[in-house]
């Protein structure tokens, strides 16, 4: 069990720092995921960035996933091409949907980035941080965005994660780093002692602590 999502951190950047990832940049997943990407960026003396994404639901279901708009380093929009054959519609009739999540990302960025430029992805090894797998499908739809704007790999970080899906995302990935993957698996929450909300303004200050460390060097 973790103390918190720092101690995950730092157990997570010793192990991605000995893959010594070429060019790296470290692209967080708010909230929860920066406070474990801090140490990794650090380590690698690495950027530190966000992935911002927001689910699109499907109609009538918003909780099913059609797809997600993602924002880290560039925008895209990935879809469940399947899902949406299966149901009959096709990209066209989200565009409304799209439209909105769009501007809710701005508003994210705004907040936690104000005018900061977005790192760029091409020709980088980006390195995707969480504070743990429990569905995986924000995961899975950055790395699936990811893939489109030339990074030289794709790698996912995270503390823990169900077995079963650590071992699917060993397909999606060019290098996955994982502390634990219990089979026995419920939330991520029971695995750290303090898992208390990350607040946007915790969010701002440690990317802040990050830049100012990035512009001094």
């Amino acid at each position: 069990m973790f103390k918190n999502r720092e101690e995950a951190g730092q157990l997570l950047a010793e192990k991605v720092a000995a893959f010594e990832p070429e060019n790296p940049l470290v692209l967080a997943l708010p909230r929860g995921g920066v406070p474990v990407a801090l140490p990794i960026a650090r380590a690698l003396d690495a950027p530190l960035d966000l992935a911002l994404v927001r689910k699109i639901g499907m109609p009538g279901n918003p909780e099913l996933a059609a797809g997600a708009v993602v924002d880290g380093g560039a925008r895209e929009v990935v879809f469940n091409d399947e899902l949406l054959d299966h149901a009959g519609l096709t990209q066209a009739d989200f565009t409304d949907a799209v439209t909105g999540k769009l501007a809710e990302i701005e508003t994210r960025r705004d907040l936690y980035l104000g005018d900061r430029k977005p790192q760029r992805i091409a020709g980088r090894t980006v390195i995707v941080v969480d504070d743990g797998l429990a569905t995986g499908a924000t995961a899975r739809a950055v790395l699936q965005a990811l893939r489109k704007r030339g990074p030289i790999e794709v790698w996912l970080a995270v503390p823990v994660g169900p077995q079963d899906l650590i071992w699917q995302f060993r397909g999606m990935t060019d290098r996955l780093v994982f502390l634990q993957a219990p089979r026995d698996f419920r939330a991520v929450g029971q695995h750290y002692q303090d898992f208390g909300q990350v607040s946007d303004d915790t969010v701002a200050k440690l990317l802040q602590d990050a830049w100012n460390k990035e512009d001094s060097a």
